[in-house]
């Protein structure tokens, strides 16, 4: 069985709240996400979050659209990876990927 694949689109995002509400949107996180970082981590590993199906098949979560965010506030576009990147090492059945390809625009 192949893991549940969630696309987290940053397309036109430019800021640390649009990040979040597009993790919160895209993840299907309770209105009670706190919108930081540390929640932001959590949320990632904490399975009982996960979409439906994800806990028994694993889950990826591929970011597409990131660059102009990166390029736009490359510190918070660290802090960003850093914490997927820890979730995905607390939780074997995580992983994120970052799409290299361009928008589908």
């Amino acid at each position: 069985m192949t893991e549940l694949v969630v696309t987290l689109d940053l397309d036109g995002v430019t800021d640390k709240a649009g990040l979040m509400d597009r993790c919160a949107r895209a993840l299907g996180l309770p209105d009670w996400f706190g919108r930081n970082w540390d929640a932001l981590a959590d949320s990632l590993s904490d399975r009982a979050l996960w979409p439906e199906g994800a806990v028994e098949r694993g889950l990826l979560v591929v970011v597409r659209g990131w660059r102009p965010y990166a390029e736009a506030r490359p510190d918070e576009w660290g802090t960003a990876q850093e914490v997927f990147a820890e979730a995905a090492d607390r939780t074997p059945a995580l992983s994120v990927a970052l799409a290299l390809g361009g928008s589908s625009k």
